[in-house]
């Protein structure tokens, strides 16, 4: 079983930035991939950003390239997620969630979901 806790967040004026942060806390063997995904108010949960655990490419939606970025600290077993120039349209929940295997930014590929942090762009 694997289990993330989500950090970071919060409200934040346009144009500013802010990190999460997601730290896997147990079962890391079996996490290949970390992914970010956010559900905007009245919208459906979409993918954000998405990287392998032991390296290589990274992936990010349309929304999120040139703005986002994800990280991965091994050692720290956290994934982050930078996001700059933020947008009002950027409120949302975000969550963090593992799969095992190949990355991709679908959602139903993910098994193990973190909490959600809210972020407020205004």
């Amino acid at each position: 079983h694997v289990q993330l806790v989500e950090s970071g967040g919060g409200s934040v004026q346009a144009g500013e930035s802010t990190r999460l942060s997601c730290e896997v806390t147990w079962a890391t063997h079996r996490v290949n991939c970390m992914g970010w995904f956010r559900q905007r108010p009245g919208e459906k949960r979409e993918g954000v950003a998405a990287i392998y655990t032991a390296g290589g490419p990274t992936y990010y939606a349309d929304h999120a390239e040139g703005r986002f970025s994800i990280s991965n600290d091994r050692a720290k077993k956290t994934v982050y997620l930078q996001m700059n120039s933020l947008k009002p349209e950027d409120t949302a929940m975000y969550y963090c969630a593992t799969k095992r295997g190949w990355c991709s930014l679908r959602g139903a590929d993910f098994a193990y979901w973190a909490q959600g942090t809210q972020v407020t762009v205004s």
